[in-house]
């Protein structure tokens, strides 16, 4: 997983409230278990029409949206199920960061665990940053992991909120397993000067 420290990107813009996870990945593309090419299945049922040929009014379809690796998304974004492939999807597409004013806690668990990081500001930070960017659809957007920070094309800034973990394995580049392999020298110190208590409790 690559490390997260500091992204500058242009952003894709996609408003809407309430996006769930099946508007983000629908259930047909489920029955994959690599990541790989979901990123063309991304937001599938808005991004094509029925004859599969793209929507060319749509913001993915857009010629710049393959550069982006931030996606500044509507309140409430991830809801409904919990389906990993969600993330997986946005991060195939190129995608590294989410900014919304809410997340489903179960997306943002799904998300930080898989190396996207979901950017939750407030609604006056970020009915600004949309203003923004729709003054300056190019403009550059700086999220800052270390410092916990949100950068706008027009100067200003926003905190936003993080767990200490998530935080900690982003910046590193490691999932939860990664992060309990790292420390697996202490993991077998401990059980060496603990054997014989493990052992009775093993027993019990």
């Amino acid at each position: 997983m690559e490390p997260f420290t500091r992204l500058t990107s242009t952003a894709v813009v996609l408003p809407n409230e309430n996006v769930d996870t099946d508007q983000i990945i629908p259930a047909r593309f489920l029955k994959v278990t690599d990541r790989k090419g979901l990123g063309a299945a991304l937001f599938a049922d808005w991004r094509y029409d029925a004859a599969g040929q793209p929507i060319p009014e749509f913001v993915l379809n857009q010629p710049d949206a393959r550069a982006a690796r931030i996606l500044v998304a509507g309140d409430n974004f991830g809801c409904g199920s919990s389906r990993e492939h969600a993330p997986w999807a946005l991060l195939d597409f190129g995608f590294r960061a989410v900014v919304s004013t809410r997340f489903a806690d179960i997306f943002r668990n799904n998300a930080t665990g898989n190396g996207l990081l979901p950017v939750t500001i407030d609604a006056a930070a970020h009915a600004h940053l949309m203003a923004a960017l729709e003054r300056d659809p190019d403009g550059l957007v700086t999220i800052d992991l270390e410092q916990r920070t949100l950068h706008m094309p027009d100067g200003a800034t926003a905190p936003f909120p993080i767990d200490d973990f998530d935080r900690h394995c982003l910046l590193a580049g490691v999932d939860r397993l990664g992060y309990l392999l790292a420390a697996e020298d202490d993991i077998a110190r401990f059980e060496q000067a603990n054997a014989a208590a493990i052992t009775t409790m093993v027993a019990s």
